[in-house]
């Protein structure tokens, strides 16, 4: 399928209802990440919702997951549901400094869910909006004006340079207004497009992505979705992806411009509670003619070992002395039989040592700059 990148994944990971049926009765609870990553692409963090985490979780999920696998982050209820948006440029630090950033480029969209009771106030949600950050290193900036509490538990340093979305879901009529959707389009976030019975679903687009949260079409959280209802959303994604937007859309506003490079589409499953999610999950993959996990899986295990025999054939020439350029001019120097070999490897394009350096360096530079 052309377009954008579509991810398909579930929202949290670790329930129990979900042993012996949807995780093999005989694996381990640590290793239920490990399993949910091979059947889906992305997975929304909940954890992070309740309380804040430590660096080392972060680094461990990074870890534990496909090289191509995508975390979305929920933020903290304490800035969405406690302080309501209210003095929050310290507590919003405190997260990113968390250990966000030791997901690298497996840190997706940081997704701000409020409250059904919170109503549209434009100044608040400006004065809120206005401070988040759309880069990683513009978030290592402001990580930095964390609290005390950190102290010992934060991690400062964007480790992968890429671009950081944001999504907003909303629970409360009163922001079915244009002025809203202003905002949004203004600071390029997107509004998510939340399938419930219970709150506004509004198919609005105002990023370049689209975050889809499929929370159950009768029952919140618990009802599935049957061949009709996936057969529905597979439409809208398509043409989510494709660049346009539905006809049948439910919006505040007029339809958005075609995007003729389409758009990335993230849809995650909420329907946890009678374990419906990872199998409408699945379900949704395979009707959208998405490679399964599994495939991805071999093939990059498979490309990995190639490439690593390329590379030592090519370096065990060069010691040899039996390595020579297309001109027919031997190599003797190490650098040049690394080139050559990453170059024969399909991996010219892989970040080696010293282009992470030289990329560390300027994301520090632009860390110091914003800083000023």
């Amino acid at each position: 399928m052309s377009g954008g990148d579509i991810r398909i994944g579930i929202s949290g990971w670790t329930y129990k209802p979900w042993r012996g049926v949807f995780y093999p009765p005989i694996l381990r609870q640590q290793d239920e990440l490990r399993f949910a990553a091979t059947q889906v692409s992305a997975i929304e963090i909940n954890g992070t919702f309740y309380g804040l985490q430590r660096p080392e979780s972060f680094a461990r999920w990074r870890d534990e997951t496909p090289e191509d696998f995508v975390f979305s982050i929920k933020a903290p209820r304490f800035i969405t549901h406690t302080k309501r948006l209210r003095d929050v440029a310290t507590p919003v630090a405190n997260f990113l400094a968390s250990g966000l950033l030791r997901l690298g480029p497996k840190l997706g969209p940081i997704l701000w869910q409020f409250p059904p009771t919170m109503q549209f106030d434009a100044g608040l949600f400006e004065a809120f909006l206005s401070m988040l950050p759309h880069d990683t290193a513009a978030a290592a900036v402001l990580a930095r004006r964390h609290d005390d509490r950190m102290t010992g538990r934060s991690a400062l340093q964007a480790e992968s340079e890429h671009k950081l979305r944001h999504a907003v879901e909303i629970r409360h009529e009163s922001f079915r207004v244009p002025e809203f959707l202003r905002l949004l389009q203004k600071y390029k976030i997107a509004l998510v497009c939340a399938d419930t019975n219970k709150w506004p679903r509004l198919m609005d687009v105002t990023a370049d992505f689209i975050y889809c949260r499929l929370h159950g079409p009768a029952e919140l959280y618990a009802s599935g979705y049957d061949d009709k209802a996936l057969d529905f959303w597979r439409g809208n994604i398509a043409c989510w992806a494709a660049g346009g937007e539905p006809k049948a859309a439910e919006r505040i506003g007029a339809p958005s411009k075609p995007q003729k490079a389409g758009r990335d589409v993230f849809v995650f499953f909420d329907n946890d509670l009678k374990v419906r999610a990872p199998h409408d999950a699945v379900c949704l993959i395979q009707l959208l003619g998405l490679p399964s996990r599994l495939e991805e899986e071999k093939k990059m295990a498979k490309k990995s070992k190639a490439q690593k025999a390329t590379i030592k054939r090519v370096m065990h020439e060069a010691e040899k002395g039996e390595l020579k350029t297309s001109a027919g001019i031997q190599v003797k120097s190490r650098k040049q039989a690394v080139a050559i070999a990453l170059n024969e490897a399909g991996a010219s394009k892989q970040e080696t040592p010293a282009k992470n350096k030289a990329n560390l360096r300027k994301t520090k530079s632009r860390e110091r700059k914003a800083a000023r």
